[in-house]
């Protein structure tokens, strides 16, 4: 696989995972649980989003 193909796959992986933890929010009963799981969805997206700019040239890494 192209290292563009693995980057996308990546992507597409950090995508997956952040839905799969939103869902698992969505279903903690423990608000605490609830709040990390959110947080940790936030962070996989915009990690997700990040690599995807650069992956594609729209964001340049700050030096």
């Amino acid at each position: 696989m192209s290292a563009t193909g693995e980057s996308r796959g990546r992507i597409q992986q950090m995508r997956d995972k952040a839905q799969e933890l939103q869902a698992a929010a969505e279903r903690a009963g423990d608000p605490e649980e609830r709040k990390r799981l959110e947080e940790k969805a936030l962070r996989l997206r915009s990690q997700s989003e990040q690599e995807s700019g650069m992956a594609s040239g729209d964001i340049y890494p700050s030096e």
